[in-house]
């Protein structure tokens, strides 16, 4: 299976067309930093000076849009707490790489390991949660559901939900619609492919109405308060902890761990690891791949 695709292909040259573009705009040092913290401030989220240019080309369109002249009087705008922009801003920095079934062998995990003793307890009438954190477009989430649907077609008649959260509602909003370019799903098996998604107009492929059902979109940010009552099954939390520091990595692993169910898996990005308290609750189990201990 391709570690890439041409579509997340063309998105970063897209982004990388865009920041190499002459600049219509002045964007000093001392707008980038107030930026750089105030994105840190409000998500946690760590943007280096080397991402000058891909600040500057994101929020390019923001001035634009707003009728300003200059970054100085949007920095001045987003220096107000309450201003609406900065829901706008963090849609427009937060990075939203996806794709169907990336980093594959964790839906192999789900398939192998996973979920047979999930299914079998939501055919008894159990519950089973599902969380996507940073879920984006939606393609993971959908991924998870298409694995779902594989072991047990019936699932969404059943008490099998998926949580998929994003910081970003412009991206929520493209998952709730659940159409995607077709070539989007070349990395999805063709079986399930066929069966879950239609071929509509303009090259687009669109999820059926079970493959929706199974999954709520919710806008969260990770930094801020978590809603969620029940403990989830399974947690997918991958490449999102790296765009964040240390402490705030540590933070997010011990809410997570807090929120599983003795003996659910939580599966992270390749290049994340587990630190903090959490790591004495969450034992490596197999390839970026974690089982929470039964410890209260």
């Amino acid at each position: 299976m391709s570690l890439a695709s041409p579509y997340v292909a063309a998105m970063a040259a897209a982004d990388a067309a865009r920041e190499a573009a002459p600049r219509e705009f002045a964007f000093s040092d001392a707008e980038f930093s107030m930026i750089a913290k105030l994105l840190h401030a409000e998500a946690g989220i760590e943007m280096p000076r080397a991402k000058e240019p891909l600040v500057y080309s994101r929020l390019a369109k923001r001035v634009r849009a707003l009728g300003m002249t200059t970054f100085r009087e949007y920095c001045a705008l987003i220096a107000d707490p309450a201003a609406e922009e900065r829901g706008h801003m963090l849609s427009a920095l937060t990075t939203n790489v996806t794709r169907f079934f990336r980093e594959p062998h964790h839906f192999e995990d789900l398939r192998r390991k996973t979920l047979a003793p999930l299914i079998a307890r939501a055919k008894a009438g159990g519950r089973v949660r599902i969380w996507s954190a940073g879920c984006s477009t939606g393609m993971e989430p959908y991924s998870i559901a298409l694995c779902v649907l594989e072991a047990w077609p019936e699932a969404a008649q059943a008490d099998v939900k998926i949580l998929a959260t994003d910081i970003n509602p412009r991206v929520l909003a493209e998952g709730r619609a659940g159409r995607y370019p077709a070539e989007a799903l070349r990395d999805a098996p063709e079986p399930l492919r066929r069966r879950w998604f239609a071929e509509v107009e303009g090259g687009m492929a669109e999820a059926a109405p079970a493959l929706r059902q199974l999954i709520s979109f919710r806008e969260l940010n990770l930094m801020g308060d978590w809603p969620m009552k029940g403990r989830f099954d399974v947690v997918f939390c991958r490449n999102v902890a790296i765009y964040f520091d240390e402490p705030t990595q540590c933070m997010i692993w011990s809410r997570i761990a807090a929120l599983l169910a003795p003996g659910g898996r939580l599966c992270i990005g390749h290049s994340e690891r587990i630190g903090g308290p959490a790591a004495a609750l969450l034992l490596s189990d197999g390839v970026t791949a974690y089982t929470r201990s039964g410890a209260a």
